[in-house]
């Protein structure tokens, strides 16, 4: 468990952290969500002392930090950045390793540390690789899993997907939290994107000036937004429209892949999403869904996705009323409505998350 006590930092005359008080259970996920300047990183370095507090204490399992050696206390909470920081003259093996030789693991418990990790992220064939071989994406994926590699009980994330494109950052999401759940990890995440932080968190602290203005489940904050600041940091307004868009609540750049591809590429594409169907193109118009079921069951006999795709998903442009589209999913067993324009191109898709978040407007709309 970590707890912040009356936690107070200043830089000079101006205070960044005003009397944080608050706990955090193990195994949980936390996002620390609030404008620039609020505070946010600030509180996240304080856990692993690479920011001193003025007063209070932050403890962990009951033990004030302050009354640790800084190098081990460091060495057993991993740590991911922005930046990612690989080593560029090591290999992905030697990269996540660097912790556990520091700890004098021997050689053959980082082998199979290594091994473990990348096996969970289904990168074994990239352990001899060096970073500048990696795609941006694959090179913050090693910087997850070389803060996981010392099997430490906390993690801190400081904003690591927002230099990605939306495409890769949405599947990381997934694969962190994967992890988390797997390994039953404490994750400390910084974000400004309050919809990373509704996607994550268990709970989310809502910094302002310093101070937390909420501490709260993403349901209860979408419900009960504490302050201004935290309903405009939802994008939501207040006075609802009579019509809404579907546009308005589609998630944008969704996997496709075109109707020609092979079998074993899509299966690939479907496992590193973390999902269990993809949407399919023809000249780069929509033209169905394709299904793991059906590749598992029809792959041997086919060469390429286009026997197997289907039309059987709602489709609605992006200038329909979301109330429809809405009703459809809250009514059937599908995970999205695919959203067109007029050419029929993929625009992006509607989720049932976007539902919970349309209903939370409406009630502040109704009790403001």
């Amino acid at each position: 468990m970590i707890e912040f006590k009356n936690v107070c930092k200043s830089y000079g005359n101006t205070q960044i952290l005003k009397n944080l008080s608050f706990q955090v259970n193990d195994g949980e996920f936390i996002a620390l969500v609030g404008p620039s300047g609020c505070g946010k990183t600030t509180t996240l370095k304080t856990i692993n002392r690479l920011n001193e507090i003025d007063s209070g204490q932050i403890l962990i399992d009951n033990v004030d930090i302050q009354t640790r050696d800084k190098t081990e206390l460091r060495r057993s909470i991993g740590y991911v950045i922005q930046q990612i920081g690989l080593f560029p003259n090591m290999t992905v093996e030697q990269n996540i390793c660097v912790v556990p030789k520091l700890l004098k693991f021997d050689r053959a418990r980082c082998r199979q540390i290594t091994k473990e990790l990348l096996k969970m992220l289904d990168m074994e064939e990239y352990a001899g690789r060096y970073p500048s071989e990696l795609s941006g994406g694959q090179q913050q994926r090693v910087g997850v899993l070389r803060a996981l590699a010392a099997s430490p009980e906390i993690i801190l994330m400081d904003e690591p997907f927002s230099a990605l494109d939306p495409q890769t950052r949405t599947l990381l999401q997934d694969e962190v939290k994967n992890i988390q759940k797997k390994l039953g990890v404490t994750i400390m995440f910084v974000t400004h994107d309050m919809d990373e932080a509704l996607k994550l968190a268990d709970r989310i602290i809502f910094l302002d000036g310093g101070e937390i203005v909420q501490m709260d489940t993403p349901e209860q904050i979408l419900l009960h937004p504490a302050t201004e600041r935290v309903k405009i940091f939802l994008g939501k307004q207040l006075k609802v429209e009579d019509h809404h868009p579907v546009s308005q609540f589609m998630k944008r750049n969704p996997v496709t892949m075109d109707i020609h591809k092979g079998i074993l590429e899509c299966a690939e594409r479907i496992a590193r999403g973390n999902v269990d169907s993809l949407i399919v193109t023809r000249d780069g118009k929509y033209a169905g869904t394709v299904t793991l079921a059906d590749m598992r069951k029809y792959g041997h006999d086919i060469r390429t996705i286009e026997p197997i795709t289907r039309q059987n998903l709602r489709t609605v442009n992006a200038k329909d009323d979301a109330k429809e589209c809405f009703d459809h999913l809250l009514e059937s067993p599908d995970g999205y409505v695919v959203v067109l324009n007029d050419e029929s191109e993929v625009l992006g898709i509607v989720t049932k998350t976007s539902v919970a978040k349309s209903v939370a407007a409406e009630l502040w709309g109704d009790h403001r």
